[in-house]
């Protein structure tokens, strides 16, 4: 069986410019996307909203990671439509297929996916981003990625100059409980991967979820916090 929940907030922010779009098709089949808009003045929500609605319009139903790397890439291009001379907004993107058991996900910038089975966390990608590159060379550790001087330093975005190089992975998913979870820096930035362990084990279901992680998030953030954004899909395999 398969349940998703999804929720956007401005935060302290005076725009909203994150997104989060899905499309479910035969009950076990979707397509889930939250995109970040960089750009201010209104131009990262038109960027965000172009590259999520691009990819959802064009899927067709399957987990393919080459087919998402190319709606990734679609998204990029509906990105550098809408660019202005005063405004060339950008957005990172996270999306995810299912279909059936199969799982396929990609990402540019630094929003990100988390996946967890039977409860536990598995996987989640790796931020294009400074600090990111500051791990990698050992200047940093993984934990100091949330609040680093470089943090929002985006080293990929959806209508860059260039076309992004898009992460994906894809996998069969193994008999159990799965659940994803897709976000925004503005979350992530804000609940610790063992908090979502701890909300996942207690909740109902993923609205549940999401509820329980966004109670920590909203007591610690301050006032000026930035928008944040999750998406959560729980799937049972057999």
């Amino acid at each position: 069986m398969l349940q998703t929940a999804s929720y956007t907030d401005i935060g302290g922010r005076p725009a909203n410019e994150d997104t989060t779009r899905q499309v479910r098709l035969d009950g076990d089949r979707l397509c889930l996307v939250v995109a970040d808009g960089l750009g201010g003045h209104g131009g990262g929500a038109l960027a965000s909203a172009a590259a999520a609605d691009a990819i959802c319009r064009a899927w067709g139903g399957e987990a393919d990671a080459d087919g998402l790397r190319e709606l990734v890439l679609l998204g990029h291009r509906a990105v550098t439509a809408i660019q202005t001379p005063e405004c060339a907004m950008k957005s990172t993107v996270v999306a995810l297929e299912l279909e059936g058991s199969r799982a396929v996900w990609a990402h540019v910038g630094d929003s990100r996916l988390y996946h967890f089975q039977n409860g536990k966390l598995t996987f989640q990608t790796r931020d294009h981003s400074a600090s990111q590159l500051a791990v990698f060379m050992g200047e940093i550790t993984v934990d100091q990625i949330r609040f680093h001087e470089d943090r929002n330093r985006v080293l990929r975005a959806l209508g860059q100059d260039d076309p992004p190089t898009v992460e994906t992975k894809e996998t069969d998913l193994d008999p159990g409980k799965h659940a994803f979870l897709l976000c925004s820096d503005g979350f992530w930035e804000y609940v610790l991967e063992k908090e979502m362990e701890e909300d996942l084990a207690a909740a109902s279901g993923p609205l549940d979820w999401l509820a329980r992680m966004r109670k920590r998030l909203t007591g610690r953030v301050p006032p000026d916090n930035d928008n944040n954004t999750a998406a959560a899909a729980w799937l049972d395999v057999t």
